[in-house]
């Protein structure tokens, strides 16, 4: 059962979640976007053109030449020894590493791959030989309960392709009549749509993945259904740590971006868990142009 003052606080949030979402949208022609996840119906309606010239722009700030000098001295060590730094023990997540920063007190928009400037994730779920092998290139060693992990509990990517391939794609790969293959790691692109990040907020996405889940409540469970109720599970999953994360920076992901600053921080939040989560030969950026400009526009005409 319950309880009045559960019942409250629910209320509460969910006044605060309105109050939030209606200030960010402020300003923008409404329609199917406002009731669904539908970035292209929010372009179509918000898109305006910029006819002007680059006037507007400012020059490169004192803060970002200092940041940029440290960048520079730290690529610098990194090109003397390899590699500056990299994880040995903990598999590259989401929420796998705390907050970590360049210059915390120089950065507008934060966020790094790891809890070091330069420090190299490790991702073995695509295949365990490939990580201990680039770590032993440059003078580090897996930990031990990582690799016992990897090799004895945990099937990884590289296992399972070669568990698929026939005699005689082994051989070709062997005898090198064929490169590239995904054996290693994967090979596809991810182009993920994090723009929504920003229109939406996490908290929206979660309730439009939930129902989506609940739309899927069959008698009859077959193999395809199973399947998309994992992925949306997964999906959600994600979004809960993707919020946990933004939080270990001091973000409410949960709601959406209020002006400009947020929307390029909260778009670089979603792009910077996909490549944490994901290894493959490509991690892309959708086009973000007609999109953020809505903010830009509104932080200018205000």
């Amino acid at each position: 059962m319950v309880s009045n003052l559960d019942l409250q606080r629910n209320v509460s949030t969910l006044k605060s979640q309105l109050t939030s979402t209606q200030e960010a949208w402020q300003g923008f022609k409404q329609g199917e976007w406002v009731k669904e996840v539908n970035v292209r119906d929010f372009i179509q309606k918000n898109y305006t053109p910029y006819q002007g010239d680059e006037s507007f722009l400012e020059t490169v700030t004192p803060a970002t030449d200092t940041l940029w000098n440290e960048v520079k001295s730290l690529m610098v060590q990194e090109r003397e020894k390899g590699v500056l730094d990299a994880e040995t023990k903990i598999p590259s997540s989401i929420t796998a590493y705390g907050a970590g920063y360049i210059n915390q007190d120089l950065e507008k928009i934060v966020g790094l791959q790891t809890d070091q400037p330069f420090k190299r994730a490790i991702m073995p779920f695509g295949g365990i030989r490939v990580v201990e092998k680039s770590l032993e290139a440059y003078g580090y060693t897996i930990d031990p309960q990582t690799h016992t992990t990897f090799t004895e509990y945990r099937k990884t990517h590289n296992d399972g392709v070669f568990d698929a391939y026939t005699s005689e794609m082994r051989k070709a790969r062997h005898s090198g009549i064929i490169t590239g293959l995904p054996d290693a790691y994967g090979r596809g692109r991810i182009i993920g749509d994090y723009r929504r990040i920003a229109l939406y907020g996490v908290d929206f996405l979660i309730k439009d993945k939930q129902k989506q889940l609940s739309s899927l409540e069959y008698d009859v469970m077959d193999e395809d259904l199973i399947r998309l109720r994992e992925e949306i599970s997964e999906q959600i999953k994600a979004l809960k740590k993707l919020k946990s994360m933004g939080a270990s920076y001091g973000f409410d992901l949960g709601n959406p971006a209020v002006n400009s600053q947020q929307a390029i921080q909260w778009t670089y939040f979603g792009y910077l868990a996909a490549v944490k989560e994901q290894n493959g030969a490509a991690m892309s950026l959708v086009q973000l142009s007609e999109s953020n400009p809505p903010d830009f526009y509104r932080n200018f005409r205000d």
